[in-house]
């Protein structure tokens, strides 16, 4: 497979993460568009044989992090706006349920660092020792993040669920 071709097969799951990360469409499309920018400059640093998705995940996780530095030192305040699409961007009925809607509110409450393992070993599918790489950090500090990240979604989604239950509840009567 050349190696745009390669590129062009992991764009449905960077939208995913892009848009899990930053919780905002438009924010979400900059970054994976200037993912792509990236890697089609530096194409030639690809080696062959090496994981497409990897070296891509690579490149969006340092342009994300790069802007929360930008943002930081400007001291700009960023507020998650409405809550945008996991799954992979479309439309959907299923995307209505109660699940879905505090799996999406829980994401956006977790730390960026407690996000992105989270998102990167649970919806990506990257194994421990590839997150650790591409996230620049020691396998046990991921590890103990991964922990901590699943242990703290879970308590916001127990609380999103009942909020959001409650509230429909509310609206029927």
């Amino acid at each position: 497979m050349n190696k745009k071709r390669a590129i062009l097969a992991e764009i449905p799951r960077l939208r995913r993460y892009a848009l899990a990360l930053v919780d905002n469409r438009e924010e979400a499309d900059e970054l994976v568009q200037d993912t792509l920018e990236r890697a089609l400059r530096f194409l030639d640093k690809w080696r062959e044989g090496d994981n497409p998705r990897k070296w891509l995940f690579t490149i969006m996780h340092n342009l994300f992090i790069d802007g929360k530095r930008t943002l930081a030192r400007r001291s700009v305040e960023v507020q998650m706006e409405d809550a945008g699409q996991i799954a992979d961007g479309n439309d959907h009925p299923a995307n209505s349920t109660i699940d879905h809607i505090a799996l999406k509110k829980a994401l956006a409450q977790l730390s960026p660092e407690h996000r992105e393992v989270v998102l990167l070993v649970g919806l990506e599918g990257f194994r421990y020792r590839e997150t650790a790489e591409l996230l620049d950090i020691r396998i046990g500090t991921l590890m103990s993040r991964l922990s901590r990240g699943r242990k703290r979604l879970k308590e916001l989604m127990s609380e999103e669920r009942n909020k959001t239950a409650s509230t429909r509840i509310r609206r029927v009567k």
